[in-house]
């Protein structure tokens, strides 16, 4: 069997971690069988859809380096491959099953429905959802109500005995009691536009998918849309439902757990290789032990037998790793190319960069490599660089447990020593500076951590020494200075 399967996200937001990950588990696997991967752009919501989410949903895919075979753009046998040009395909499907005796139209106004609702609910009813009054019109009475120039739906004959089953690859067989699905859902809605579960059922017959992977909150819909291809005579596809996307609290991952749009995660500076290779393993793994995958890799070695049950946690601190580790394997020079944008929306260089700046950047890379998380971290890393730093407060000067004539001392004590950054070796340097803190009783960090903030502005930077030969020994001794000052007019000198 030729493997067909397909990514069908709706396009009325922007793509989100759980999204993502069910199209890149579905390119993998499609790849990984040598078969086809489909994008279908499910708009029938056309007051949600937007052009905006559509486009993303292109750009994220493109990003990712994620090709679909068929779909938008690109075309194929089963077009078209967004559900709002396929209306008459649903309306010609929906006809056929009422005229087969599987579906129904039905005339109940929505004042009725609410109606309906509110005393079920009032009684506590077990029995909640349509009740099915216009299952069993007769064509007179149908026609009375089409006289009256009411537009039915569609609704579909849900069998009132039996039960329904469907197996799931992870979780095996799944049977539900007919009695419990859905009481004759709309299929067609009055104005023509089908809904989820009719569209869904019809575009992956006709685009013969044969492996419906799709998030496990779709469960409670399996039995739903098995009943359709009965319904319709066709054969039911292979069903892999994926554990949930969770945060470390448990939770099904939302905004409040941090950015969940790759969109946000993109801007941040995370790299596509590191997000593919990170999400991929959120409810999957090849041995337990192997971290990295190229794409390459997972388009060899995906198969769904490794996907796992449970919920997979997304841990953004992992992914953070994950990224740094990625950064770190890249060139200099291609690295240059990644920051130098953060620098130019930051203004700290032209666009495009003068030829200063580009021998700046390339300085820059070396000693920031092994720090970034992200690439937009080089911003903070290297603004001491390009902009005035602003006075320094005092308690920014002092170190944990140290007073300000102390801290004084001590700059004053490691002046001489900064002043022959470049005429001496870095570590002979560093190692004066560590005899004056140990001279007079203090940490070591005490001494280095007044230099780091008076010169950059922080207490995390790159390596100091390198941060002073780019930044210029005269601007870094006049920042120094500067520091002294502030602390001797806070003793009163």
């Amino acid at each position: 069997m030729d493997v067909r399967v397909r990514y069908a996200p709706s396009p009325t937001g922007l793509q989100h971690i759980g999204g993502v990950r069910t199209a890149l588990f579905n390119y993998f696997f499609a790849r990984s069988q040598h078969g086809v991967f489909i994008l279908r752009v499910e708009d029938t919501d056309q007051g949600r859809s937007t052009p905006e989410a559509l486009q993303d949903l292109y750009d994220t895919l493109g990003w990712l380096g994620v090709k679909w075979d068929e779909g938008p753009l690109v075309g194929g046998p089963h077009g078209p491959y967004i559900q709002s040009e396929r209306f008459g395909l649903y309306q010609e499907y929906a006809k056929k099953l009422v005229d087969d005796g599987k579906a129904y139209p039905c005339y109940c106004s929505e004042s009725r429905l609410a109606q309906l609702r509110e005393a079920q609910t009032a009684a506590k009813s077990k029995e909640q959802g349509y009740d099915r009054h216009c299952r069993n019109l007769t064509a007179e009475q149908r026609t009375r109500y089409e006289d009256q120039g009411i537009k039915p739906v569609i609704r579909l004959k849900v069998p009132l005995e039996g039960s329904t089953t469907f197996h799931d690859v992870l979780m095996g067989d799944i049977t539900r009691k007919n009695r419990d699905v859905n009481p004759d859902p709309v299929l067609l809605k009055s104005d023509g536009f089908p809904t989820y579960h009719l569209a869904n059922v019809i575009d992956d017959h006709l685009m013969k998918i044969t492996h419906i992977m799709r998030a496990q909150e779709w469960i409670p819909s399996g039995p739903l849309h098995v009943l359709l291809y009965e319904a319709f005579g066709w054969k039911v596809p292979t069903y892999c439902h994926l554990p949930m996307v969770m945060g470390k609290d448990g939770q099904k991952l939302s905004k409040r757990h941090g950015s969940t749009s790759v969109k946000e995660f993109r801007e941040k500076g995370y790299l596509p290789e590191a997000l593919t290779n990170y999400v991929s393993m959120v409810g999957w793994s090849y041995d337990g032990v192997k971290e990295f995958f190229t794409k390459d890799e997972l388009e060899t070695l995906f198969t769904l037998e490794k996907i796992n049950k449970a919920p997979g946690v997304f841990d953004y601190k992992k992914l953070d790793w994950y990224n740094g580790m990625y950064i770190r394997a890249k060139s200099d020079s291609e690295l240059a190319q990644l920051l130098t944008p953060y620098l130019i929306q930051a203004s700290f260089v032209s666009d495009p960069p003068e030829q200063e700046h580009v021998s700046l950047i390339e300085k820059i890379v070396p000693i920031v490599k092994e720090r970034l998380k992200v690439l937009s971290d080089v911003v903070d890393m290297t603004r001491y660089l390009f902009k005035d730093l602003p006075a320094p407060k005092i308690e920014e000067l002092l170190p944990k447990n140290q007073d300000a004539a102390t801290t004084v001392r001590a700059l004053r004590k490691a002046l001489p020593i900064v002043k022959r950054i470049g005429t001496r070796p870095d570590e002979e340097l560093e190692q004066e500076i560590v005899s004056i803190a140990n001279e007079m009783g203090i940490k070591i960090n005490g001494i280095f951590m007044p230099i780091r903030v008076a010169v950059t502005g922080s207490t995390v930077s790159p390596p100091l020494f390198d941060s002073i030969r780019l930044l210029g020994l005269d601007t870094a001794l006049l920042r120094l200075e500067r520091a002294v000052t502030i602390l001797s007019h806070q003793m009163g000198n």
